[in-house]
């Protein structure tokens, strides 16, 4: 008799991702997700208009929620869950989601450098805390299964050519940096007796890169989607005065566009920033600024296996077990989604020619996006915000800003002297 499939969370969200991308790279049977205006932002009535309030703009809103549907349905299924609450909580967030791209991709949040995943949090924080999310809503909330589809596609976009264009400075920058500012981190949340769980995803946040890593490390330590929000909020909201002001500050100081670049590129916690700020700079810096970061990038995946490691042994130091973890129960907690992401990134680098990568890897860098933003949205619709700005006294806040100055100058002195002395 045909027995039901079973998935663990991390297994379908590997399949369902590695699907996605399949049907991208090898088949036409994919749509293409609504436009929301040109690049620089929409900014009145004729651009509305004309580019994003069309029919054909409609149809693709609507294959593309189908689209998401279909695939988020088929994970609940292999996960051996009902369907019904999805079904009816599905259309709400993916709406929301839709208004929050909206919302971040207007001209003045374009050039504020605003990220749509801030937009989508934010939606859902005001239905949770001025409106009251529903029950019936709450009930089809899935927002660690899109993170981690989201995750498993983001490997097709660390590719093993761009980290030797980074050439040995960049990745030895990346190195010191992340290991570094990752301990002291730590280090500094747990003197302010800040709890481990949130410890360790504010480190991976400050030190790696941002956003995608704080979802990384709460996969690997399946982590309170709470916390991921807090720490998610303050990665994009301290990223905003750091992207306008670090610039300036190279400029005032005397730093060399490749410093400057290097500089900003290791310190600045999301990737949107960083090209914020390095177009700020220049030409040469916002060259310099992309390649260290995508350099922090690649270690996410690396990051996110020894963390999983580390978090299985402190667990096992917690309960007062002088037995070592077995690697069966590391192999139990490690997070799965991290095979996904390595498997993309090994075959969009060696697998697959470089035009088809190119081009591919924009749809599904897009389609990886939403993923993010419908997860955004229900973590949102989950969060107290109450419990955001109580959350232990502000110490969490102190530690990340503690963090982030430490991050800011050691990077700088890194940088110096890679890219100022030596390079």
């Amino acid at each position: 008799m045909f027995k039901k499939i079973k998935l663990t969370e991390d297994w379908a969200s590997v399949v369902v991702g590695i699907a996605l991308i399949i049907a991208v790279v090898a088949t036409s049977f994919f749509p293409e997700l609504p436009k929301f205006g040109p690049k620089t932002g929409w900014t009145g009535w004729t651009v509305l208009s004309t580019e994003i309030f069309t029919t054909g703009n409609t149809l693709r809103l609507g294959m593309t929620f189908f689209y998401f549907l279909f695939f988020a349905l088929a994970g609940t299924w292999m996960m051996g869950k009902r369907g019904k609450e999805l079904i009816t909580a599905f259309p709400v967030v993916f709406i929301l989601s839709m208004l929050a791209q909206f919302i971040a991709s207007s001209g003045s949040m374009k050039n504020l450098g605003l990220e749509t995943v801030l937009f989508s949090l934010l939606t859902g924080l005001f239905i949770s805390n001025v409106l009251s999310t529903p029950a019936w809503l709450k009930a089809g909330i899935q927002s660690e299964f899109y993170i981690k589809i989201g995750l498993v596609m983001l490997g097709t976009t660390i590719l093993f050519s761009e980290i030797m264009k980074a050439g040995l400075f960049g990745v030895l920058q990346a190195v010191i940096v992340v290991v570094s500012v990752w301990y002291f981190a730590f280090w500094t949340a747990r003197k302010l007796k800040v709890d481990e769980e949130l410890g360790i995803m504010l480190a991976s946040a400050v030190s790696i890169c941002g956003v995608s890593a704080a979802i990384a490390t709460a996969g690997a330590i399946k982590g309170d989607s709470k916390k991921l929000s807090y720490v998610i909020s303050l990665v994009l909201v301290v990223a905003i005065p750091m992207m306008i002001f670090m610039p300036l500050i190279a400029r005032w100081i005397g730093l060399s566009d490749e410093v400057t670049g290097a500089w900003l590129g290791g310190s600045i916690d999301t990737t949107g920033a960083v090209v914020a700020g390095g177009t700020i700079a220049g030409d040469t810096a916002l060259k310099f600024s992309t390649i260290i970061k995508f350099s922090q990038n690649v270690l996410l995946g690396v990051a996110a296996f020894l963390i999983s490691i580390f978090w299985t042994y402190r667990q096992a130091e917690k309960n007062g077990t002088d037995e070592k973890p077995t690697l069966g129960v590391i192999w139990e907690r490690f997070p799965k989604f991290v095979l996904g992401f390595i498997a993309a990134s090994l075959v969009f680098s060696f697998m697959i020619d470089g035009e088809t990568a190119v081009n591919a890897g924009k749809t599904i860098k897009s389609y990886q996006s939403l993923w993010f933003n419908l997860a955004f949205v229900c973590i949102g619709l989950e969060t107290r915000f109450k419990d955001l700005v109580t959350l232990d006294k502000g110490r969490p806040l102190y530690a990340f800003l503690i963090a982030q100055g430490f991050n800011i100058i050691i990077t700088l002195i890194v940088a110096y002297i890679l890219f100022g002395i030596f390079w």
